[in-house]
């Protein structure tokens, strides 16, 4: 009866029912595991371990305890606003019409340039293993893959995530066993030690939370779950349920293969090159097929599977402000057939070209751009928990709606503090061009607001 009541036009505001809902709860968690890579952590393992002076899996439980409270927040939010539009609609309704377009303005500075992201670090990948193929060869496959795939239907995609997700899992199962054989034979001076979760003589918490700043780019995309609010059959209480289901299995895995892997490479600052690290340590641990293999999986589950999903979520946040008239038309746009928005799916396909080339030889700073806009929306997030359900509601459930957002923003807001320098200069720019952008909308009365019941 849910799913058929959901099926209905939007309350709150009066939206048509475009999108088609046909995603059930375990797809929601694949799509938010698969967003998310369950071996994320091969691909940025050397500079969380260097930067958290070995305590690589205290790092990522941290970084899995903040989110899990954001996790939270996502679940009231999608539950009083089961739209599309994720942390842009939640602000927009939960505070005001303004702060809901600066939040979404900075979940786009994430959801644009991840998809970019994500096909750079692939590609160099790829290219490093064939250098006669050039990376944008690599890059413009990828792209084309994940456009046609996403034009398709969610359903295609959902499809697609399965056999996606189940392939990384078959991976990482291997390195574990394998990594664990080699932990027992005390390779490379392997032994059984807590130091991975604590380590007293190098512990430092200022240098623990620098390092969960990193760290938290893998667990960004538990939250593009939300994204799908208007593709969901089982009601909104999935929405909320399978992001903090996603985030604890994947978190959970992160820690497990971090932990696997200092052990067999327990001296943290010898690494050849950082960036490759996890590489070196899987060639340790099972020679060099294990080695290729991990890399492999990296370049694909990044490049298609996470990349895959951050294009589907993007999209439905550029419909949801486009339909807002926040911006171009155009981006609401959903196809005849397929029911998805495909124009606003090809424009993030054009872009992540335009993007790519732009920042072909300065990852770092892509991805300190990235982290800058999930983690300030998160914070918006928050506060439009505890704004919406307080103020607005009147809500006396002072735990669910005060103080677990209010943790959740603290925690959230001392990671932002660690982020470096440069992202907070970049991040703020852009922040300055939105709030440019929002002043020209209103002087030309093309934001009109929302009327709303």
């Amino acid at each position: 009866m849910e799913a058929k009541k959901l099926a209905t036009p939007i309350q709150k505001p009066h939206y048509k029912q475009e999108l088609k809902r046909s995603l059930s709860f375990w797809d929601l968690l694949i799509y938010g595991m698969v967003f998310m890579v369950p071996i994320a952590p091969f691909g940025i393992y050397g500079s969380v371990a260097q930067g958290s002076n070995g305590m690589i899996a205290l790092a990522y439980l941290i970084g899995m305890v903040g989110m899990i409270f954001t996790a939270f927040s996502y679940a009231r939010m999608s539950e009083a606003f089961p739209i599309a539009g994720s942390v842009y609609s939640y602000a927009q309704r939960g505070i005001n019409d303004s702060v809901g377009f600066i939040a979404g303005w900075l979940i786009l500075l994430d959801y644009i340039f991840v998809p970019a992201l994500l096909y750079l670090v692939s590609g160099s990948a790829l290219h490093d293993m064939v250098p006669g193929i050039p990376l944008i060869v690599w890059v413009l496959l990828f792209i084309a893959i994940n456009t046609v795939i996403n034009i398709r239907g969610i359903e295609f995609t959902a499809k697609a995530n399965k056999i996606i997700v189940i392939l990384e899992l078959i991976v990482l199962a291997i390195f574990v066993i394998v990594g664990i054989v080699a932990i027992a034979k005390g390779v490379n001076g392997a032994e059984i030690t807590i130091k991975p979760l604590y380590d007293k003589s190098h512990f430092s918490m200022s240098v623990v939370m620098g390092a969960v700043s990193i760290a938290v780019l893998s667990f960004l995309g538990f939250d593009g779950i939300s994204t799908l609010a208007e593709e969901t059959k089982e009601g909104s209480k999935a929405i909320g349920k399978a992001c903090v289901y996603a985030l604890l299995t994947v978190g959970a895995l992160f820690i497990i293969q971090t932990w696997v892997a200092a052990l067999i490479w327990p001296d943290f600052k010898s690494f050849k090159n950082p960036d490759v690290a996890f590489y070196q340590i899987a060639e340790v641990a099972g020679g060099t097929w294990l080695k290729y293999l991990t890399i492999l999986a990296t370049a694909l589950s990044w490049g298609i599977a996470n990349s895959l999903v951050a294009q589907a979520a993007i999209s439905r946040i550029l419909y949801s402000m486009a339909r807002d008239r926040k911006l171009p038309g155009f981006l609401a746009k959903v196809h005849p057939k397929y029911r998805t928005p495909y124009l606003g799916t090809i424009a993030i396909a054009i872009l992540s070209v335009i993007v790519t080339a732009v920042f072909a030889s300065q990852i770092g700073m892509l991805s300190s751009v990235v982290n800058f806009g999930a983690l300030s929306s998160f914070l918006f997030l928050h506060v439009s928990v505890m704004y919406y359900f307080l103020r607005k509601s009147g809500s006396k459930d002072y735990m669910k709606h005060l103080f677990l957002p209010l943790i959740g923003f603290i925690i959230i807001g001392y990671v932002w503090l660690n982020l470096d320098p440069l992202s907070k200069k970049l991040g703020f720019i852009w922040l300055g061009i939105g709030i440019i952008y929002l002043i020209v909308l209103k002087l030309m009365k093309k934001d009109t607001g929302l009327k709303l019941d």
